[in-house]
């Protein structure tokens, strides 16, 4: 009944992901399957073969001469912006004058087919002179040089001048050492890929498999020396992101559409798996050194951590990763006297990017590292050493930052793993089996987190909504957040649907397009639902009230006591009251000349951030967890 599959649009029920019966079918659309225009040309890209080095001349009437080549385009080719860098404009479209990386895009070729741009472009180093210069290719020799993309960032937190040093020197027990985090590759299933259509009047349509369309439209606004109103970016959904398609997809979306315009064809750029690898950046990759002093509990009395970064040859995203490394040492605990620093160091390979926890991981690693060791060096249990730490209720709970955590759950998540994990039997059966294994030895851990949910970039804390209410009762839905197999439509949809009182299957979703919602952040941060289920909630609301006001003026009842609910509007009671099916009521709106769209807006409330003191109140709020890892070696 309608009733029945309504109550099951409740918020917090189970639903199948809104395309699941697409994706098992292979039905589900990708940028790659949708159908190709007429006169659809192939782009493929020309890689530096060296890491650093001054660009001499590119042979391109002989690449032009290659078999199928309809046309190559170099720097020298961009109307507008050779750039494409999201925060600081150092992150060239197409190489020109110096190469910064190995794999570097070069040129492009446009061919009639993909086989047959690929064979030209892998012909690179026979068409393009590069005077070699020395490359920095790790991120100690970097920092040795002092060498960044951006100024290193310092935070410190004292109870007064010099107390740090002094806690740490006063200290019972002073540890220091360093460690070695690597990058980690994002693997996303559908790789970076554009499609470009050019438009009547100078337009152009980006398809494009990315996290943030806004930014796209800018980028390639840029690129073309165009308005943003003359671009618009659709993606209807991703074969997974993980942070590699929030800024990296630009260069793709850039270069299709320039070729587009050049030649007036539709153009696609879709790279091979290993250009991808050589072309786009990954998880930063991090060196820490730290020194911190305790007492007899493994309680840290002071703590100094130095972070390194491997930012790549440009900044990219790597000042809010690294940021949001600083705001994650404290992880769950309590640093009474600390200082945090951060280097972005610029070196010559892949300019690193987002990837899932966005620095959260690196920075809380290090803490943990740290507790571990005093666990050792103690000979503590390491679960009771993070005991010792945890953030209070009510007192020692500021973080570095300056944020008081409020909602601490992390004493009664551990307490119950602990239990329902068997923690201590297991401990107890881990040293049996090490002390009687010479060769094969088990590790146990039981490891909590915290992480702060926002972007630490205040104004990308916004989302745009559009909803529409057809005449037969159905809802369409867009928002500015993109589908990358998280469910985030199917959430949103849900959301609308409890705020319409109507069943799930009444709602749709359509492709995220630039022209429908406006100024989008990328759909990241762990705030995609938040900020996009918020804004479709305020503009079915308002729809919502304008129905409830037109019930309540035809009916003589009060607007507050209409009820959504079941597929039905009501109000009153059953003998004197209103009872209307949700589509009648909209049948009889339209009549009304009542409004069936709106738009809808969210902006997290309470934030604030000073960028040069590394203070304030990044995050709305924290997410916990924790889990008990065994490991066998």
């Amino acid at each position: 009944t309608d009733a029945g599959r309504a109550a099951a649009t409740a918020l917090g029920s189970a639903q199948a992901h809104e395309s699941a019966q697409l994706h098992v079918t292979g039905t589900a659309a990708y940028v790659d399957d949708l159908p190709e225009l007429a006169g659809t040309l192939h782009a493929a890209l020309g890689l530096s073969a060296l890491a650093h080095g001054r660009l001499g001349a590119i042979a391109l009437e002989a690449l032009r001469a290659l078999p199928g080549v309809v046309d190559v385009i170099s720097a020298d080719d961009i109307p507008g912006r050779n750039d494409c860098g999201p925060i600081v404009h150092d992150d060239p479209i197409l190489a020109d004058g110096v190469v910064h990386y190995l794999g570097q895009p070069v040129f492009a070729v446009l061919a009639e087919t993909r086989d047959a741009a690929r064979r030209a472009a892998a012909r690179a180093k026979d068409f393009v002179s590069i005077e070699p210069l020395p490359p920095v290719l790790t991120l100690r020799e970097a920092h040795a040089k002092q060498s960044y993309v951006v100024p290193p960032m310092h935070l410190l937190r004292e109870s007064a001048p010099g107390a740090l040093q002094r806690a740490i020197d006063a200290a019972p027990h002073r540890l220091q050492g360093s460690f070695v985090q690597g990058g980690q590759e994002q693997f996303y299933l559908e790789g970076q890929i554009s499609y470009a259509v050019p438009l009547e009047g100078g337009g152009m349509r980006v398809h494009c498999s990315t996290q943030h369309p806004s930014e796209m439209q800018q980028v390639v606004a840029h690129a073309l020396g165009v308005a943003a109103h003359a671009v618009l970016v659709e993606c209807r959904r991703m074969g997974g992101g993980f942070g590699g398609k929030e800024s990296q997809s630009a260069l793709f979306a850039c270069i299709a559409a320039i070729a587009a315009r050049r030649l007036n064809r539709p153009v696609k750029l879709r790279p091979d798996r290993d250009d991808d690898f050589m072309i786009t950046g990954r998880r930063h990759g991090f060196e820490f050194d730290y020194a911190v002093g305790c007492d007899d509990a493994g309680r840290i009395l002071g703590a100094q951590v130095t972070m390194i970064c491997n930012a790549g040859f440009s900044a990219d995203l790597s000042p809010p990763v690294m940021t949001r490394a600083i705001c994650h040492v404290d992880n769950t605990y309590w640093l009474p006297e600390v200082a945090i620093h951060g280097y972005c160091a610029k070196t010559n390979t892949q300019s690193n990017t987002a990837f899932r926890g966005f620095g959260g991981p690196q920075g809380a690693l290090v803490m943990e590292v740290i507790l571990d060791t005093i666990a050792r060096e103690l000979k503590l249990d390491a679960l009771a050493v993070r005991r010792a730490n945890f953030y209070g209720k009510t007192t020692n709970n500021v973080t570095p930052y300056r944020q008081t955590v409020t909602d601490n759950v992390i004493h009664e998540l551990v307490d119950e793993l602990e239990q329902t994990s068997g923690y201590a039997a297991r401990r107890q059966a881990v040293a049996a089996f090490n002390a009687a294994s010479p060769i094969l030895k088990k590790g146990l851990a039981l490891t909590p987190v915290k992480f702060g949910i926002s972007f630490n970039v205040n104004h990308y804390n916004q989302a745009g909504a559009l909803v529409h209410v057809y005449l037969d009762g159905s809802v369409l839905v867009n928002h500015g957040g993109t589908e990358m197999g998280q469910g985030l439509n199917t959430k949103v949809a849900q959301v609308v649907a409890h705020e319409l009182g109507i069943a799930f299957d009444r709602v749709r979703c359509s492709a995220t397009d630039t022209s429908k919602v406006a100024n989008t952040s990328a759909t990241a941060a762990s705030t995609g639902s938040d900020l996009n289920g918020k804004a479709a909630q305020d503009a079915a609301r308002q729809i919502r009230e304008r129905l409830a006001a037109l019930v309540a003026g035809n009916h003589g009842v009060d607007a507050g006591s209409v009820r959504f609910e079941g597929g039905r509007v009501r109000a009153g009671n059953a003998e004197g009251g209103v009872d209307l099916g949700f589509d009648e009521l909209v049948a009889q709106a339209y009549v009304a000349r009542v409004q069936l769209w709106s738009d809808g807006f969210y902006a997290t409330p309470g934030l604030h951030w000073d960028r040069s003191t590394l203070a304030g109140r990044p995050f709305y709020y924290f997410a916990y967890g924790a889990a008990v890892s065994e490991v066998l070696v």
